[in-house]
């Protein structure tokens, strides 16, 4: 195919694919064996064979691709000229009315830091291993930042092993402020707040320990911690409101129709197992394990192709309750939206699968949510032998303590806390029925919101009993600013 063809090629072309490219040398067929990343219409990353050799190949189409071309090809240029490490550009070319594309030497069984710090994520809080693959990150940026360089979209992903050395790829996002001089401090700051805002919150206390690891590879400026924190905050809160546009939009990580007689939003990867599920949501519902019926919502586990889910079903009771309902997001769309939310920030959820709400012309009827399945017992059952003695175990209630603070940090009530909506799971205290849950916008209309449910939390147990006085305690009295 020609490579203008590749814009009608959507998200998931038929592999392996022939592609028709030419540069000085003349024609040549590039042969895509695989895709690594795809944005429909416009750009197709993958591995292929280009005249006898492995290339990773970037190929650019739609009315972009020619500002999408240059910007790559500025930015590997600037790492090359600066002496970055980056895979070796074999070929590149521009057409008028096709496209461009570039191709690079192919880093056989190269592995991302991202891929490598999935591996020790779970691991405690800056164990060794963690520190390890952070420190040969923050070298590099370092490196990058004291030949006046700097990468926009600052993640681990952009960091490849290989040969026992460390790749910088992706030039479309290198930057120069003025190539071969150091950085300027606030440069410095503005990319380190990218780079930490992408780390999880519980390594939030070890950023000055970590920034050591930079200033060995770039010394030039003092880098105040307030200052960075400053920009990590900042860049942390426009990720968010960035994700959860996402999660109602056609994009990478979600499939999402819209239409007047539905909404239906799937997490990208779950795709071919949800589409099933939510065609026949209400005969897997029937035929699942029903903890709750009737009313507002139906809640049961089903069996989906030997897998347990969670699905809710809420329930439109009668005329009156339509009215109530019809022109408003479904409780299914804000459990949706909130799921999402705490998983984004690292907080213990369920992971939810879809979502989708029915509509007769856009007003909106019956809704469902699928969830991951959490077998764990929830804190009533778990501290059940506990009431009386009051001598749960330390880590299930260090554990609390975190969940509570992490609620704090981020100003977020639950608006249920009852305990059947607290679950164990792998060491952890995850939330579920996420209906009312709420992040607030200021410390002034979180705290009575915190007291609420604090005060809803402490009823799980009688006040007499010794397992309220540990838990009573230990929890905060009162939100506090998280600044």
């Amino acid at each position: 195919m020609q490579l203008s063809d590749l814009k009608n090629a959507g998200r998931t072309p038929s592999l392996p694919l022939t592609v028709s490219l030419a540069d000085a040398a003349g024609s040549a067929d590039l042969q895509l064996l695989t895709l690594l990343r795809v944005l429909p219409g416009q750009r197709y990353v993958g591995a292929g064979v280009w005249r006898g050799r492995p290339v990773l190949a970037k190929l650019l189409v739609g009315s972009k691709a020619a500002r999408h071309f240059q910007r790559e090809l500025e930015g590997v240029k600037l790492l090359a000229a600066q002496g970055m490490t980056t895979p070796l550009l074999l070929a590149d070319g521009l057409r008028d009315g096709e496209g461009g594309w570039l191709l690079f030497e192919f880093l056989e069984d190269a592995e991302s830091l991202g891929d490598a710090w999935a591996m020790v994520e779970a691991l405690p809080a800056l164990a060794d291993e963690q520190a390890a693959v952070l420190a040969e990150a923050l070298d590099a940026i370092g490196r990058l930042h004291g030949k006046g360089l700097w990468q926009e979209d600052l993640h681990l992903d952009n960091l490849l092993r290989h040969g026992g050395q460390l790749y910088l790829i992706d030039g479309a996002g290198i930057r120069a402020e003025t190539a071969g001089q150091p950085l300027s401090r606030q440069k410095v700051l503005e990319n380190l707040g990218v780079f930490f805002a992408q780390l999880p919150k519980s390594l939030e206390p070890f950023t000055e320990e970590l920034l050591v690891y930079y200033l060995l590879s770039n010394s030039e400026h003092a880098l105040p911690l307030e200052a960075l924190q400053k920009q990590i905050d900042k860049v942390r809160s426009w990720r968010l409101k960035d994700y959860l546009i996402k999660v109602g939009r056609e994009c990478t990580l979600f499939a999402v129709q819209r239409g007047a007689f539905g909404l239906r939003a799937i997490r990208r990867e779950e795709e071919p197992a949800m589409l099933p599920v939510l065609e026949q949501v209400d005969t897997l519902l029937e035929q699942g394990h029903l903890y709750k019926t009737g009313g507002a919502a139906s809640v049961g586990r089903v069996q989906a192709d030997g897998r347990t889910l969670l699905v809710k079903r809420y329930n439109i009771k009668g005329f009156a309750h339509w009215l109530k309902r019809f022109w408003r997001p479904s409780r299914a769309w804000h459990s949706w939206r909130e799921g999402n939310r705490l998983a984004f920030l690292g907080i213990a959820t369920p992971k939810p699968l879809a979502v989708l709400e029915k509509r007769f012309l856009w007003l909106r009827g019956r809704a469902y949510l699928v969830t991951e399945f959490l077998p764990g017992p929830d804190i009533i059952e778990r501290f059940a032998p506990y009431v009386d003695n009051g001598q749960a175990p330390e880590a299930e209630l260090q554990a609390l303590d975190q969940l509570f603070a992490r609620l704090i940090a981020e100003r977020i009530s639950h608006g249920d806390f009852k305990g059947h909506n607290l679950f164990w799971q792998n060491d952890r205290w995850a939330l579920i029925d996420l209906d009312s849950m709420c992040q607030h916008g200021s410390i002034g209309s979180f705290a009575p919101a915190y007291a609420r449910d604090r005060a809803r939390f402490m009823r799980n147990w009688p006040e007499t009993s010794a397992l309220y006085q540990v838990i009573d305690q230990r929890l905060p009295k009162t939100a506090s600013s998280p600044e």
